[in-house]
């Protein structure tokens, strides 16, 4: 059963109280789930209950996503912030060092983390941060286009859309190579996540700017990707490859840039080997 919790985050001018939502279930060893921009922890529901017959899985939804709250006033939206709350946040609920890993965004966070020694382990599944300028504008883009036609659709629509595979393909296929497979009753709530994300602008805007540059070492690092994600193309995995050498990169054939449904067993294979 979903949860939420709230706890201090250090802030330059003293410290603010921040909530969290999140899902946690099975034992083992900890395993942090980080999802995608507009997306919420069910973006991981393909491979939660495969992953918690090895792991002590927690799936959070990130400030201003989902269930979460927006971050409180005077908090940024950076990599360095956001990394830090989840710090705080796995101490919180009392998790030392998870393994930890993330999908797109969530995947640059998941890298954060391990640059600051605050996991044991890294899997990124298309993480952002390796683009050139011109593929952060196309992949911006297409963001803003997808958020635009959550938030002007109206409601009947997406539930009609949602009924059929073709309509589903149409609410989703940006970000899955097989769209079908998303049952009505997760499109429809996707879509409505994307619509109501509080931190979609601020998180995109502080994005601008982000590249990932520096090696990770000591931790075990595993980079996938999809080779049909069309949000980050697949030739940003090489170069997430050159800037951190010992990393591992691992091809997802026919999966798109949020894999986990589109190949929930391969993806639970990943990340349990990622995270031994």
């Amino acid at each position: 059963m979903a949860e939420e919790i709230s706890f201090a985050v250090r802030a330059a001018d003293g410290s603010r109280t921040l909530s969290l939502h999140y899902e946690r279930r099975g034992a083992g060893e900890p395993l942090l789930l980080l999802h995608g921009i507009g997306h919420h922890w069910q973006a991981w529901e393909p491979v939660m209950d495969i992953l918690a017959t090895e792991r002590d899985v927690v799936a959070v939804d990130l400030p201003g996503f989902g269930a979460s709250p927006a971050l409180p006033d005077g908090l940024p939206y950076s990599l360095g912030t956001v990394g830090a709350a989840l710090g705080a946040f796995c101490e919180a609920i009392g998790i030392e060092r998870p393994h930890a890993a993330g999908n797109s965004l969530g995947g640059l966070l998941a890298l954060e983390l391990g640059r600051e020694k605050l996991v044991r382990s890294v899997t990124a599944l298309s993480p952002g941060g390796f683009w050139s300028e011109r593929e952060r504008i196309y992949a911006f883009g297409l963001l803003r286009a997808m958020r635009v036609g959550a938030t002007s659709m109206p409601g009947p629509v997406i539930e009609r859309l949602s009924r059929s595979a073709a309509g589903r393909t149409a609410l989703v296929s940006t970000i899955y190579a097989r769209p079908a497979r998303r049952s009505p009753e997760a499109a429809v709530a996707e879509t409505y996540a994307l619509r109501r994300a509080t931190g979609f602008h601020q998180t995109l805007a502080a994005g601008r700017d982000v590249l990932f540059t520096d090696d990770i070492r000591d931790i075990p690092v595993t980079i996938g990707w999809g080779t049909k994600d069309r949000l980050l193309l697949r030739r940003q995995g090489v170069r997430a490859k050159q800037v951190i050498p010992g990393a591992r990169l691992v091809r997802l054939p026919g999966c798109g840039h949020v894999p986990m449904s589109d190949d929930p067993a391969l993806v639970a294979r990943v990340l349990l080997d990622g995270s031994r």
